[in-house]
């Protein structure tokens, strides 16, 4: 990977035909370095946050030795750069042969369930191995997140008692634990302490010792419009929680960072191929790095990457990616320029997490190259940029601002007053 100081001196070097990651290296070792710091946990990375074989090596370097897979292709890819490194598989659901596979040909020994029979699958597609660590996926509540992932993993509170006490039986020289999690970029620290509370009902009522609590992820990033709370809210409420918890003081914790490790890491460097009026075809789009953009309507940072002056007024725009499909379609609104034109080139940040993690080939596109940046990200929870984002109004809204509502009285006075 070549290196640049900044994405301007990558476009006066060769303006690129594809797509380009602009990875930044260092914002990963930060904040791995802080979550070592400050929360009392083994830290394993959520490997589908971000795949890329750089990450996994720069938070080797950084501490990280730890992963969390969800499938033989993360295990091999992982194994790729650290041949020692601890592996939990924590996908609730998996084949007999992948695990079959984790187990006897890549050291797997921690293994995460939700139902009995994916209890008794593990049991038998190891060979009622007796050095299984098995942690059982709770269901919990997610308020407070942007993406809820609750519904679709999880045992109940009300069955979870009988799985616990099933899997606590099952354990022979391993560890048996819980895990949960309270949705994607979780925005309310206490969120964890509530889970871990509603949690250790559960093993109170199933009268088991656990021996890990794993608080899983959710660890938030800065995007515009959402600025998380600071993140040491994030570790403080957790160790309450933890302190609360039914647990021995042996009970190990676990968190599986994966956005929060890397959303600052990455931006994408992506080309006007054509305007029309505040629509810019770009080549990359939904069915690349823009997942998130087009289906959650995220109005990721940009910025204009110009060797050249541009106009000091900024106008909203919309986007529209390089397939046929209509649906690949980015709303925004993102403010640019307004004499951006074909040949510009934009990087949209903040997309080290859920980026190229979830780029397809539809259509032929998808391909894209990496650079590595010495400048900082767009914003940062860690220091190394400011901790939120400027949002731009427009016009009408700055008006509608300075607009004083004066509030009614409520009850039968309200009603007089409205009749008038």
């Amino acid at each position: 990977m070549r290196t640049y100081h900044l994405p301007l001196d990558l476009v006066r070097e060769r303006p690129p035909e594809r797509p380009v990651a602009l990875v930044r290296p260092r914002s990963v070792s930060v904040a791995a370095r802080w979550f070592q710091d400050n929360l009392k946990a083994d830290v394993f990375y959520a490997v589908k946050a971000n795949p890329s074989a750089w990450v996994i090596q720069t938070l080797v370097d950084a501490g990280v030795t730890a992963f969390d897979v969800a499938s033989l292709a993360e295990i091999e890819l992982v194994r790729s750069v650290s041949a020692d490194a601890r592996l939990a598989f924590m996908h609730p659901v998996k084949s007999r042969q992948a695990i079959t596979r984790a187990y006897f040909e890549h050291g797997v020994r921690t293994f995460s369930l939700d139902s009995h029979d994916e209890l008794q699958k593990i049991l038998d597609a190891t060979g009622n191995a007796r050095d299984l660590n098995l942690i059982v996926r709770m269901a919990v509540s997610a308020d407070g997140a942007a993406y809820t992932l609750s519904g679709k993993f999880g045992v109940s509170p009300d069955a979870a008692p009988a799985l616990l006490l099933a899997v606590r039986r099952a354990v022979q020289d391993g560890l048996m634990g819980v895990s949960f999690h309270v949705g994607s970029q979780c925005m309310r620290p206490t969120a964890y302490q509530a889970a871990m509370a509603q949690v250790g009902r559960s093993i109170s009522r199933a009268g088991v010792i656990v021996d890990i609590v794993d608080v899983g992820g959710g660890f938030p990033s800065v995007y515009p419009g959402m600025v998380p709370p600071d993140m040491q809210e994030y570790a403080d409420a957790i160790h309450r929680g933890f302190n609360e918890m039914p647990v021995s003081e042996t009970t190990e914790l676990w968190c599986e960072p994966g956005r929060a490790l890397v959303a600052e890491s990455s931006s994408i460097l992506c080309r006007v191929d054509l305007r029309k009026g505040d629509a810019l075809y770009l080549n990359d789009g939904s069915y690349g790095s823009l997942f998130d953009a087009t289906h959650s309507r995220w109005p990721f940072p940009v910025k204009l990457v110009r060797d050249g002056e541009a106009a000091d007024d900024l106008r909203p725009f919309q986007f529209y990616g390089p397939t046929c499909d209509s649906i690949d379609h980015m709303p925004g609104p993102f403010y640019l320029p307004a004499d951006i034109r074909e040949g510009d080139f934009i990087e949209i940040g903040m997309l080290g997490a859920y980026g190229v993690a979830m780029t397809t080939g539809f259509n032929g596109y998808g391909e894209h190259d990496i650079a590595v940046m010495e400048d900082a990200p767009m914003a940062s929870l860690y220091g190394l940029a400011p901790r939120s984002i400027p949002t731009v109004r427009t016009t009408a809204e700055e008006q509608a601002r300075k607009v004083v509502r004066l509030s009614r009285p409520k009850g039968k006075a309200g009603q007089r007053r409205r009749k008038r």
